[in-house]
C-alpha cells in the first residue's frame, strides 16, 4: 500500500475512536461521499453530463425539428419568457449536438421554445441571459426520437406539426413501414396510423383553417370517408378554397377569422349532398366555381334558401339570379 493509500485510510479510521466530532470525521466522511460516487459511476447508477451556457446566436434548428420555429411569437412564449427572467436563468437545458464546420457551433435537437426565449431576452437588452444546452453526439434517427418523446405530450406542439414529422420520418428512416416506427416509438401502430392521415390531408384544406395549429388529429378521422369519396372530396376542395379566401381576407382586415370548429363544420356541411344525406330537390347555385354558394331546397310547396354569412354580396346577388333564372 503506497503512502497516499494510507493517509487517505488514515483519513477514514483514525477518528473511529473519538466521540466528539471532528475535522478528520468530516474529512472521512467527505472521503467515503466521493468513494461511493465513484463506484455508482463505475456501476453505471450515475451518469454525468456537462451543460453549457452558449449564445443562442451560435445555435441553428435541426432542420427536421418537429416545432416550426416560425410560429413562436412573443405572446405564445411570454410564460417562458417571464419564467427566464423571474428564475434569473434557464432551468432546463436544451439537447444539441455539434455541427461538423461552418459558422454555428451547435444544431438544437429539443429546445426551440428556449432558444426563442432567451435570444427574444437578449434582443431587448437583458444581455446576461445565455442559452443552457446539453451537446451530445447522436445519429438524425436518434435526434427524431429524442424530440418526440420530449414534446410527445406539449399541447403547445399542434397535431399537424407532429403528423407531418412522422410522414417525413417513416419514410425517412423506417423504409415505410408503420409497424417498425411504431416499434421505436413505442406507440400502437393505429395510433401512429391516425397521424400519417392527418399529415395527408389535401393542401387546399390545410389552407382553408387560419393556423395549422386549429388542425387536430380528430379532424383527419372526420373527413377521411369524404376525401375517399371522389364526388365528396370535390366538394371539399371547392369548399376549402372559398373558406381559405376568406381566410385571407379576414387577415387583411375584411371579416374575422373561422376557427377550427367553425371550419370543419363548413366543410361537413358542404359534403352532406355528397354523403347520402341530400334532400330531395336540392340545389346550389354560385357565381363562379371559387365563390360561396347558395342552397336551395324545396320542402313540399315551400322553398328554403340557404346561404354562408362570408358571402359577399356581389356573389349572393349572382346566385340568386341563376336561382330565379332557373325557376322561368
Amino acid at each position: 500500500m503506497n503512502k497516499k493509500h494510507d493517509a487517505l485510510y488514515d483519513d477514514v479510521l483514525g477518528g473511529l475512536d473519538d466521540m466528539a466530532p471532528s475535522k478528520s470525521a468530516a474529512r472521512s466522511s467527505r472521503f467515503l461521499k466521493r468513494s461511493t460516487t465513484i463506484a455508482d459511476q463505475v456501476a453505471g447508477d450515475i451518469e454525468e453530463k456537462t451543460l453549457r451556457w452558449v449564445d443562442p446566436a451560435e445555435c441553428q434548428m435541426w432542420e427536421r425539428h418537429n416545432r416550426d420555429y416560425a410560429l413562436l411569437t412573443e405572446e405564445n412564449c411570454r410564460d417562458l419568457i417571464d419564467g427566464i427572467r423571474s428564475q434569473g436563468r434557464q432551468e432546463f437545458a436544451a439537447i444539441v449536438r455539434p455541427l461538423p464546420d461552418g459558422p454555428l457551433r451547435y444544431e438544437v435537437i429539443c429546445g426551440a421554445r428556449r432558444h426563442f426565449a432567451v435570444s427574444w431576452l437578449r434582443a431587448h437588452n437583458y444581455l446576461q441571459f445565455k442559452y443552457l444546452v446539453d451537446v451530445r453526439e447522436m445519429t438524425d434517427e436518434q435526434a427524431f426520437r429524442l424530440a418526440d418523446i420530449e414534446n410527445r405530450d406539449r399541447e403547445d406542439i399542434s397535431d399537424y406539426e407532429r403528423a407531418i414529422d412522422y410522414a417525413d420520418a417513416i419514410a425517412r428512416y423506417y423504409g415505410g413501414k408503420q409497424k417498425a416506427m411504431a416499434e421505436r416509438l413505442e406507440v400502437s401502430p393505429p395510433w401512429l396510423s391516425r397521424y400519417l392521415s392527418l399529415a395527408n390531408l389535401p393542401s387546399q384544406i390545410v389552407a382553408a383553417f387560419a393556423s395549422i395549429r386549429d388542425i387536430k388529429e380528430r379532424h383527419a378521422r372526420d373527413l377521411k370517408p369524404l376525401i375517399a369519396e371522389k364526388k365528396s372530396l370535390s366538394v371539399l376542395i371547392e369548399t376549402s378554397n372559398s373558406i381559405a379566401q376568406a381566410q385571407e381576407d379576414a387577415r387583411n382586415g375584411m371579416g374575422r377569422p373561422l376557427d377550427g370548429v367553425e371550419v370543419m363544420k363548413r366543410l361537413k356541411a358542404a359534403c352532406k349532398p355528397a354523403t347520402g344525406s341530400k334532400p330531395t330537390h336540392e340545389k346550389t347555385y354560385r357565381r363562379t366555381a371559387g365563390d360561396v354558394p347558395i342552397t336551395v331546397r324545396n320542402k313540399g310547396r315551400r322553398t328554403v334558401v340557404e346561404f354562408d354569412s362570408s358571402i359577399g354580396s356581389a356573389a349572393l346577388r349572382a346566385a340568386l339570379e341563376s336561382f330565379l333564372d332557373d325557376r322561368k
